[in-house]
């Protein structure tokens, strides 16, 4: 008779669960110490973490309105903008302004089917000298990058430059995969189609007297603003033109593809860092940057080409011109949470320090356990 199996794990300290551990004993001389020393550590952390963070110039300016300016220059109002310096003003600081031309050329100098574009035009001021790097952010609100639906909808394979079936397509994109004609979208999917597309120009420092001849422009890069791992992801597809076809959004900038004019996501730094999902409904991302020479003070102007309608996704958008620190661009959240955890843990060491001298509770003897005695001692 042929011996039953047994589902009995092996009789061995590990599946036994005999392996020896540790737990530690919770008393007021291992405690206190502990809530000291974390609160004596962290509320100063968080001292150092805030101060770099304030140290940090930044701009942000909100220009979703922009496109309904007009010709004449429009000054936003105080809840549009925020300026963040870390010095005394030498020069005047004036609100932002912006305004809307038209132009028949890109700011690349690119011309889509002869349309006219709108462009925004915003002047605003820099009081101080601004040491590189200075980077381009744009950020948006309310644009919900996190949402299940959103971020299930692309097709890795498809990125990396792979040819994937109909069926790859219509699973990983759902529900932009394919278009009226049963062409395959490339890239497909939600992310892809909503990619954020204004072009943001270099900045350019007026000259007082208002010639123009006389206006310097500082030249930012828009290269090197994405993960190195990301930009190794990315391939150019291997499909023929005529069986892809550019996502709805992108038909400006893709009226169609061609063998000459297929686009090509590991040259597109700006499609690899939106690919890039974020957590939060309100965000910022990179959009260039700066190494340069020193910002002079002075009035700035930048142009940017108005093509993504944030308002659709019921949203606004901004440009953000900062500085960054040891620790990023301004942000106060990680310092105020070692401050406030510090001073949690310092205020909780306090009161258990009074409790445990005005009321001390007598500690039991662990080794008085029966576990821990010899059968001999047990009563």
């Amino acid at each position: 008779m042929a011996d039953t199996k047994s589902r009995k794990p092996a009789n061995t300290a590990f599946k036994q669960q005999r392996l020896k551990a540790w737990q530690p004993l919770l008393t007021p001389k291992t405690v206190l110490p502990t809530l000291f020393a974390a609160g004596i550590v962290l509320a100063p952390l968080g001292g150092l973490f805030l101060y770099e963070s304030e140290t940090v110039n930044e701009i942000v300016i909100d220009y979703t309105s922009c496109d309904g300016a007009g010709a004449i220059d429009s000054t936003l109002a105080s809840n549009l903008y925020s300026y963040k310096f870390t010095s005394d003003n030498s020069t005047v600081i004036r609100a932002p302004s912006y305004k809307t031309v038209t132009s028949n050329t890109f700011l690349d100098n690119s011309t889509v089917n002869g349309e006219d574009i709108k462009r925004c035009i915003i002047k605003f001021s820099i009081p101080m000298e601004l040491k590189p790097p200075i980077f381009i952010f744009y950020k948006l609100t309310n644009f919900y990058q996190n949402h299940r639906k959103y971020v299930k909808s692309l097709s890795y394979n498809q990125l990396a430059g792979e040819s994937i079936s109909p069926g790859d397509a219509g699973s990983s994109c759902n529900p932009l995969a394919f278009d009226g004609n049963n062409k395959m979208y490339y890239p497909c999917g939600l992310i892809a189609n909503s990619m954020f597309n204004d072009s943001i120009s270099n900045l350019r420092l007026l000259n007082p007297a208002n010639t123009s001849s006389d206006n310097k422009t500082y030249p930012f890069s828009e290269t090197g603003i994405a993960w190195p791992s990301d930009k190794a992801r990315f391939k150019k597809t291997t499909m023929a033109p005529d069986q892809i076809t550019p996502p709805p959004n992108w038909l400006r900038r893709y009226p169609n593809y061609t063998a000459e004019n297929t686009f090509d996501p590991q040259a597109d730094e700006h499609f690899q860092v939106w690919m890039r999902t974020s957590w939060y409904p309100t965000f910022r991302k990179l959009y260039s940057h700066y190494d340069g020479e020193p910002l002079s003070p002075g009035t700035y102007e930048v142009q940017i080409d108005l093509n993504y309608n944030i308002v659709a996704y019921g949203g606004t958008k901004s440009i953000v011109i900062s500085g960054t620190s040891f620790l990023g661009d301004r942000n106060a959240f990680m310092g105020l949470a070692y401050i406030i955890f510090g001073c949690v843990c310092a205020f909780l060491g306090l009161i258990f320090l009074g409790l445990h001298f005005f009321k001390p509770r007598k500690l039991g003897d662990h080794d008085r356990l029966s576990w821990n005695q010899t059968p001999g001692m047990r009563h």
